[in-house]
């Protein structure tokens, strides 16, 4: 053996034990792509039943707002009703009402307008 064969040898060896220090890492990195592969296969399957129960709720709750919106509606129209009687009302009994009062403020006045040169 020559010289040159022996550092052929040594440099094969180093470069054996290099490849071995680097496929260790390669060994892990495919291990946890391994299981990764495995975490979104089961992702995959448990989230198909989340989705059908999220997608059954949204429409539970589509059907409760639609009955909210009824008895909204509902609401608003006696609303109405409510405001549309009270204005009735004031048109009706409150002009009366009104001259009612001002006629009792005036007799009130006269009333005690009489009494008052009797007091003094």
């Amino acid at each position: 053996m020559t010289g040159g064969d022996i550092a052929g040898l040594i440099a094969a060896g180093v470069f054996a034990v290099l490849v071995g220090l680097l496929a260790v890492p390669l060994v892990k990195l495919g291990r946890v792509f391994d299981e990764t592969r495995l975490q979104i296969h089961e992702l995959g399957e448990n989230v198909t039943p989340i989705l059908e129960e999220a997608a059954v709720t949204v429409r539970s709750a589509n059907t409760q707002l639609e009955r909210v919106d009824s008895i909204t509606s509902g609401i608003a129209d006696a609303t109405g009703n409510v405001t549309s009687l009270i204005a009735l009302f004031a048109a009706t009994l409150g002009g009366p009402l009104v001259k009612l009062a001002g006629f009792t403020a005036g007799v009130r006045a006269a009333v005690t307008g009489l009494r008052a040169p009797k007091a003094r």
